[in-house]
């Protein structure tokens, strides 16, 4: 069990007056003299991100098909004051996102608006989003809802002609233009797509230990849609998935935290959904079809029975998501394509498992859109060593915010989840990361920094581990303070927030477990 180091568990450090920073910096002057500051290796596709307290309320690209004001009646009859303006998500409806943090008043029917949630923002403003097919189970009145959560999906119920999510903005009870607002809070509505801030599916499963980093929520992207060339999906349409399947499939995903509907892509592809189960003539078996090579390397238990059976439904399911998210299915869309690529080398099986994924109700990958690299290696060795007196300012600023508290998804001023903490402490020095943890030390392997071995770590530099995500996938960092102790700061989890913590024993358990330094770089 993760040990926290609060109160007199540092008191070295608590019964002088001396910062804490100040009595490791010691160990850190003994670091070699800094050389020139490196310009920052920039990850490719670098997309807009939601850093402030606002962001627009979708994922996706999206046009604006009706501004707020006077227009025609959507009937076709008069005319009527539009209270907001519809969004039309591209190329196909999405997620609706909370464009900031509050409480849900309405969630429910709402007139004309038809599936609706009001959110009370604070500060008198409240954001309404109308027209959704569904609403997501745990959006209900009196709920908190965090920027970036999702609320349900577009749709068109209500006084609607087509599939839209209306967007409106009050400000003390009075409706306002939302594209001005927006704009002066940093989320202008101009088209762009803006990564997730925090999925629905980042939500921990229930007998996950408290005590425990509930990693981080960071930004989300949705399963990349099918291309060309395509095969077998042409002729052939999904098949309803059999009960016990589908549970395999949900079971998987769940504990993988990736769209059940990737894998009933996959499934239809490879057996129609266990209709067909032949040993095929490259020898692959069972639901997913394993060849025996892969299952022995990434076979595992699926059904809790203590064994992993390549012919076993739920062992061969639960094998997949493992196999994929090992291969990098959450390094953006084109590490879900890669993965797909290699599960079967053919462009043709990615398109058709995406085309049948899409047709099961796609889904969002809990991961980061920034395209880093595979995060394999060891970095860039030879960049400087960080400079002391800016090792001093990152642990300066995170010491200050100790007892800050722990939102999934959440970017500060004073909530944090672990990966948004870390990234706002370099940001004090000039230095901007990627907004997850994977993506964080994809970026340090792109040539940001290099890895350490952990009895070499020293103060500043970051820890990464997997958590209850999944063994396959970075969702947990920290930054080292005392590495003579184990001791690490960083966003922890809703019972202790921003804490101090001993790493040791995620050193000897973690199925992953790096430590990475940051090179004396900037930008």
């Amino acid at each position: 069990m993760k040990k926290f180091l609060l109160g007199l568990a540092v008191a070295v450090t608590l019964t002088t007056a001396v910062p804490l920073f100040a009595v490791i910096l010691v160990v850190v002057v003994a670091s070699p003299a800094a050389g020139e500051v490196i310009a920052t290796q920039q990850c490719q596709g670098d997309p807009t991100t939601a850093t402030g307290s606002w962001r627009v309320p979708t994922a996706q690209h999206y046009v604006i098909t009706s501004g707020f004001g006077p227009r025609p009646s959507p009937g076709g009859i008069g005319s009527t004051y539009h209270e907001g303006v519809d969004i039309a998500m591209l190329p196909a409806p999405g997620s609706v996102l909370a464009a900031a943090s509050g409480r849900v008043s309405v969630a429910g029917p709402y007139g004309g608006l038809g599936n609706a949630v009001v959110v009370d923002d604070g500060d008198g403003i409240s954001t309404t989003y109308g027209h959704l097919a569904r609403l997501d189970p745990t959006v209900r009145a009196g709920a908190t809802v965090t920027m970036g959560q999702r609320l349900g999906a577009e749709g068109s119920t209500g006084n609607s002609t087509g599939d839209h999510l209306h967007f409106g903005v009050a400000q003390d009870g009075k409706y306002i233009d939302p594209v001005p607002f927006m704009r002066q809070h940093g989320a202008p509505l101009d088209g762009r797509a803006v990564p997730a801030s925090a999925p629905s599916t980042a939500t921990p499963p229930a007998n996950h230990a408290p005590a425990d980093p509930a990693g981080e929520g960071g930004i989300g992207f949705p399963l990349p849609l099918p291309g060309q060339p395509r095969r077998d999906s042409v002729h052939a349409p999904p098949l309803p998935i059999p009960p016990a399947v589908q549970a395999d499939f949900e079971r998987a995903a769940t504990r993988y935290k990736i769209p059940w509907t990737l894998l009933a892509g996959i499934g239809m592809e490879e057996t129609g959904q266990g209709r067909n189960e032949a040993t095929s003539s490259a020898g692959a078996e069972g639901l997913m079809q394993f060849e025996p090579s892969t299952w022995a390397r990434y076979g595992v238990d699926g059904d809790g029975d203590g064994r992993a059976v390549i012919t076993d439904d739920a062992d061969s399911a639960m094998s997949a998501a493992n196999y994929l998210t090992a291969v990098g299915v959450t390094h953006g869309t084109d590490g879900v394509r890669r993965a797909i690529f290699a599960y079967n080398h053919a462009t043709w099986y990615v398109n058709d498992v995406l085309f049948y994924a899409a047709a099961y109700g796609g889904g969002e990958v809990l991961g980061d859109p920034i395209d880093c690299g595979t995060g394999r290696g060891s970095g860039n060795p030879g960049l400087p060593p960080i400079a002391t007196s800016r090792v001093g300012m990152v642990l300066t600023w995170a010491e200050r915010h100790r007892g800050d508290g722990y939102v999934l998804g959440a970017d500060g001023p004073h909530v944090w989840d672990c990966s948004s903490f870390s990234a706002a402490a370099y940001r004090r020095i000039g230095i901007t990361m990627p907004r997850t943890a994977q993506g964080q030390q994809e970026w340090l392997a792109a040539g940001n920094g290099f890895r350490v071995a952990p009895r070499a770590a020293k103060p500043g530099d970051l820890v990464f581990f997997d958590s209850y995500l999944g063994p396959n996938v970075i969702r947990h960092v920290e930054i080292v303070l005392n590495p003579a102790t184990h001791a690490a700061i960083g966003a922890q989890n809703p019972q202790v927030g921003v804490a101090m913590s001993d790493y040791a024993e995620d050193l000897r358990t973690r199925h992953i477990f790096q430590v990475w330094r940051v090179g004396n770089i900037s930008g």
